[in-house]
């Protein structure tokens, strides 16, 4: 019926037309497209710019150059001192080669998370616990290496690799909340008898100091004196020196030895 209103050759020219814009293919800057030409692989991936993939002869196959940020989903590991954990991470990578992403693997997006999962399994299961809390740097660079590896040979570039959360049992989080609680007593203990240790050596010294200038000591007891006049207490203690005291009990004795004496009865011949 259209030829009866067209004349075959437009017709012709029509579909030709139709046939070159569907032929070309804009690719952008972050994209590669791999051709398959009757089936088997071009030997350069086409891109960015225009390209012409002449169907069905050709089939395009687009590949982000971007790199992609993929969530590892919780996993229970259990550490090598025998503690279950449910740990998550993050992992950064972009294709490189990207015929090698499309020809050497399925899905390189399922293939790279299932690999990250079961290389955080791996590794975390033979860390201890402690290094898994304090110790992520290693252990982000050890997965990192281990997924490169691996990913190397899909074309795939792993960047970085890191651990989001751990996620302790609450069993443990009680026993370290009590672990830390005994550590900051253990060390205001030590803090403690440290500054008991230093005030006593400062009092010796100024023991010796005295002891050697005896003057010194009244000296303090003015200074003690002027201290509690400025405060305007109605009570004074002062204090008084022993060897005044010495003095007037050796005093006492002699006294008292001297009136025995006197009050002994002569004996008779």
């Amino acid at each position: 019926m259209l030829s009866e209103f067209l004349p075959l050759p437009i017709i012709v020219a029509m579909i030709l037309l139709l046939y070159v814009f569907s032929v070309i293919k804009i690719i952008p800057e972050y994209e590669r497209g791999v051709v398959f030409r009757l089936g088997r692989l071009l030997p350069k991936a086409k891109g960015p710019g225009l390209i012409l993939v002449f169907r069905p002869i050709d089939r395009l196959v687009r590949v982000s150059l971007r790199t992609v940020a993929m969530d590892v989903p919780p996993q229970d590991v259990i550490t090598r001192d025998n503690v279950t954990v449910s740990v998550n991470a993050v992992v950064y990578f972009r294709v490189l080669e990207p015929r090698l992403a499309i020809v050497e693997v399925e899905n390189y997006l399922y293939a790279t998370s299932q690999l990250a999962q079961t290389t955080l399994r791996s590794v975390l299961g033979e860390a201890e616990l402690d290094e898994l809390l304090s110790a992520r740097e290693k252990l982000n660079a050890r997965l990192q290496e281990i997924l490169d590896r691996h990913t190397d040979q899909w074309g795939i570039k792993v960047s970085l690799v890191e651990i989001k959360a751990v996620d302790l049992p609450q069993e443990m989080r009680r026993a370290m909340s009590r672990q830390a609680e005994a550590e900051r007593e253990k060390r205001a203990k030590i803090i403690h008898a440290e500054g008991e240790y230093q005030a006593a050596e400062k009092l010796v010294s100024a023991a010796k100091a005295i002891a050697a200038e005896p003057v010194a000591l009244q000296l303090r007891y003015l200074q003690t004196l002027t201290e509690i006049g400025v405060e305007r207490n109605t009570t004074v203690v002062f204090p008084v020196p022993i060897n005044l005291l010495e003095g007037l009990i050796n005093r006492k004795e002699l006294f008292e030895a001297a009136t025995l004496e006197r009050h002994e009865p002569v004996g008779v011949s």
